[in-house]
């Protein structure tokens, strides 16, 4: 076993799972299935499975029950198991085969008792027991048929997608998102008058809604048992409100306390709210080939952090034809493929032109060890010579088999490249630098007039325009980059106008787009009234408002934004790199937005910057490791920041 990290957390997990899995039919959620994906690929599960049918299904309502040639099933599972799950779990037994159950929860016990509404007192007396996961085991007997079947509930914290060995994912809370400010009058619409929270600062856990307490602390179980595997004593800090929220309540959490006390490391957890700086996620500035391979192409089904790539380059099929549905798409993940991890790592880190350069490489070089008939060529990397050597490997079974990661990035890239939304990116980027220098010259009512001519309906589009969703990325990079600005007339009657011009624009779009369809709530563009569009627009710069609002309450980290000078000009200032900046600065005082969140009386008498040696390194947003450590996690789902 490698060193503790968060492949090793993962995989040792994994382990785990397989054990289970031999000659049995697997349902997978998607959240698990995602963690297989990145920490140790689908091929080891089926290796493991043995049968020579693949019997790997998605956990769903309609899912197909076991036959009567399938004795064994196992579940692996995201979350609790309550609710829908459950119901789910029972409905696909019940009509199947089955005479052995197992189901792999990555969520744990004490959390299912929370759940279950079990009192704290209660539950330290039923410390070592499985009060919940016994209850379930009977129930799936009686669901089998027979009592003397045999059923097991096990939890395997299955939290983490390792992307790369410092870069972890949690793709079961790809949907928790930190609060704004119009999320108080939310939270407040369930309280009495005299209990009204005044602001994003008064919120605490118990302000929060039942499910996202409990969504909370899932995510806290899952990193105490990376902390477990770590061997660390972790302190926790926060910078944001529900990152206060959240670092508070595995402060707190029991388990964790008394796994405290035996760690032999020491770790800082940094958690961020991800809304106090959105530019870089819908910015430009990076020049990082992952960055707008992300960008550019399409989601791989079922997934949140990785992308589809079509493979037809490698078959006998016409590229470009109706072929989607035939040839099962590629992707990033490349988990039991050294070389191909080898080159991901390193386009992780490199810059657009060396990333390039590294994937040429990679393919000169494999192309030399099959012996395949490859011309050199140097100076400037085309996707038309990328595509010719990967066209090398198709008429040659073993050397695509040897060699099929590899192609797959290269395949990501060469359609990268030729992407449309990639030769749109120095339009991006030069006009978000505007952006930024008119931010410190002019209010926000004139940078908003510069966008209004971008809004063109679909009938005035050319393909250098701007789609809707292109503009509302925009829109956030404004709002999120601009922070909170006084509300004047020439604000008002700047946004009136966009929002009307983006209204319009919906309207006539021939096709909604899925987020769209989010957007709006209509399912397509004829369900689309003039009227429902404007509604949309409306509730949409209520939010963009919010984001702006996101950073108020902070004293050093109130502007992401640098203004120009005569010798340099107006830049983007990262959040987390002015967080980092304070961290491990020798001489500052104690940082006012970077909040420790104590356990205990103990805890309380800690000061300054000693909480923040010794420690190791995990980013949810750098792609290269510290030279002083730190374990840094954000509270929703990772938007690579590679321009930091």
């Amino acid at each position: 076993m490698s060193a503790p990290g968060v492949l090793s957390f993962t995989q040792q997990g994994w382990e785990r799972v397989l054990a289970k899995v031999r000659r049995a039919v697997v349902y997978l959620d998607a959240a698990c299935a995602e963690s297989l994906h990145w920490g140790c690929g689908a091929a080891r599960l089926l290796d493991a499975v043995g049968a020579p049918a693949c019997h790997l299904r998605e956990f769903e309502r309609d899912a197909a029950g076991g036959g009567a040639a399938q004795p064994k099933a196992v579940f692996v599972l995201s979350g609790l198991l309550k609710g829908r799950t459950v119901d789910t779990l029972r409905d696909i037994v019940r009509r199947s085969h089955f005479q052995y159950c197992v189901v792999v929860t990555a969520v744990s016990h004490a959390v299912h008792l929370t759940a279950n509404h079990v009192p704290a007192a209660a539950a330290a007396e039923l410390e070592g027991q499985r009060p919940v996961f016994d209850q379930l085991e009977e129930k799936l007997c009686e669901w089998m048929g027979n009592l003397n079947y045999t059923a097991e509930v096990l939890h395997v914290p299955l939290l983490l997608a390792p992307a790369a060995a410092h870069l972890a994912l949690t793709p079961a809370f790809a949907s928790l998102f930190p609060l704004l400010p119009g999320d108080v009058r939310v939270l407040n619409s369930a309280r009495p008058d005299k209990r009204r929270l005044g602001s994003l600062a008064e919120v605490d856990a118990a302000a929060l809604t039942p499910e996202l307490q409990l969504q909370i602390r899932c995510l806290v179980s899952g990193l105490s048992s990376l902390c477990e595997h770590l061997g660390v004593r972790e302190e926790c800090f926060a910078v944001g409100t529900l990152s206060r929220v959240l670092a508070a309540d595995l402060a707190n959490y029991a388990p964790a306390k008394n796994r405290r006390k035996t760690a032999p490391g020491r770790a800082s957890v940094v958690f961020v709210d991800r809304t106090l700086d959105l530019t870089g996620a819908v910015g430009h500035h990076g020049d990082n080939l992952v960055e707008k391979i992300l960008a550019a192409l399409p989601q791989l089904p079922g997934h949140t952090n990785d992308v589809a790539v079509d493979m037809v380059e490698l078959t006998a099929l016409h590229a470009g034809g109706d072929c989607q549905d035939v040839v099962a798409p590629g992707c990033l993940a490349q988990a039991n493929d050294p070389a191909a991890r080898a080159l991901w790592d390193a386009l992780l880190s490199t810059r657009h032109k060396e990333a390039v350069m590294e994937v040429r490489r990679h393919l000169v070089e494999a192309a030399s060890r099959e012996n395949l008939p490859i011309k050199m060529s140097m100076g400037r990397v085309t996707a038309g010579q990328l595509t010719s050597y990967i066209q090398l490997f198709r008429n040659n079974l073993q050397a695509l088999t040897s060699h099929c990661g590899l192609l797959q990035l290269g395949l990501a890239t060469v359609q990268t490249l030729k992407h449309p939304h990639t030769a749109k990116w120095d339009n991006f980027l030069a006009f978000e630098r505007l952006l930024l220098q008119s931010i410190g010259e002019s209010a926000m009512g004139t940078v908003l007039g510069q966008l209004l001519p971008l809004v063109k309906p679909a009938s005035q589009r050319t393909q250098d325009d701007y789609s809707p969703e292109e503009l509302l990325v925009l829109l956030v990079y404004i709002y999120s980059v601009t922070g909170e600005c006084p509300a004047d007339r020439e604000l008002d009657e700047a946004e009136e106008l966009v929002k009307g011009a983006l209204a319009q624009a919906f309207c006539q779009e021939p096709e909604l787009s899925p987020l769209l369809q989010k957007i709006t709530g209509c399912d397509c563009s004829m369900n689309l009234t003039p009227h429902k569009s404007k509604l949309a627009v409306d509730e949409l710069f209520s939010s963009l408002r919010d984001l702006a609002g996101a950073r108020r309450l902070m004293k050093q980290f109130k502007s992401v934004h640098a203004p120009g000078s005569h010798g340099h000009q107006a830049s983007y200032r990262p959040l987390l790199k002015q967080v980092l900046e304070e961290i491990f600065h020798p001489e500052r005082p104690d940082p006012a937005d970077i909040e420790h969140v104590s356990s205990g009386l103990t805890d309380l008498l800690k000061t300054g910057f000693s909480m923040f040696m010794k420690v190791i390194v995990l980013s949810t947003r750098l792609l290269k490791p510290l030279s002083v450590p730190e374990l840094l996690f954000a509270t929703d789902r990772l938007h690579p920041d590679l321009g930091f």
